[in-house]
């Protein structure tokens, strides 16, 4: 049954995605707040999808608070990506750039908002996610980061790219660090069991730390949840 109802899930939410990138791209030639309403409507309905199809329940313990801010997520599967951005004012997002020169989702993306970053491009890769992350709080949009730089498995605690001390010290901005344990239920593959997805904000760090207490503090924070298994629903 988990196999059937992760198949079904696929096979709505794929051709959804396409769909919905067809409207975003669309409506951006005439508003960007048509863009971001098929956003929120795209993210909201996945939620539906996830929670009622593949029966994962979601459990947000804590609040962003209001106002912008610099949000450092765990990174272990799609699901936060997306949830991130329902449970947050449409955040701009910092992501691969592989994934912004995709044909179509990354022009979608790009459209909607996002910080593409080249991880193999060093000083001028971080130039540009500084420049680019000025004008996301120019906007007055919250910034997501996944610190880490790239999804981890479970149980794994690397350190902190470089890029996200850059971007805290560029901005100036409190970090609101928000900890994940969706990979017990959410693996790389097509298969997703049922099981609970805890999503954990943790106290807001100020503005103007030295880099070793804030990537500490961060570390600390995006991995306070207890990776263990959960029992399927």
């Amino acid at each position: 049954m988990t196999a059937l109802r992760s198949l079904i899930y696929a096979a709505i939410f794929y051709p959804m995605t396409l769909l919905w990138c067809v409207a975003g791209i669309t409506g951006s030639l005439f508003s960007r707040a048509l863009t971001l309403a098929v956003v929120r409507s795209w993210v909201e309905i996945n939620h539906w999808l996830v929670t009622r199809l593949l029966g994962i329940r979601i459990r947000v313990d804590g609040e962003v608070p209001a106002g912008a801010h610099l949000i450092a997520v765990k990174h272990q599967s799609m699901l936060e990506t997306l949830e991130m951005v329902r449970i947050t004012n449409l955040p701009v997002i910092v992501i691969k750039k592989e994934l912004a020169d995709l044909p179509l989702f990354g022009l979608m993306t790009r459209r909607y908002g996002v910080i593409p970053v080249e991880r193999t491009a060093g000083a001028k890769a971080l130039r540009a996610l500084v420049a680019q992350g000025r004008e996301a709080v120019a906007s007055g949009r919250d910034v997501i980061i996944y610190p880490e730089g790239t999804r981890v498995r479970v149980g794994e605690t690397p350190e902190l790219r470089s890029g996200f001390a850059a971007l805290y010290r560029a901005l100036g901005l409190p970090v609101v660090p928000v900890a994940v344990d969706s990979g017990v239920v959410w693996g790389r593959g097509l298969i997703h069991r049922p099981g609970e997805v805890t999503l954990k904000v943790g106290e807001t760090i100020p503005p103007g730390l030295k880099r070793e207490e804030l990537e500490r503090r961060v570390h600390a924070a995006i991995n306070a949840l207890e990776l263990a298994p959960k029992s399927g629903a």
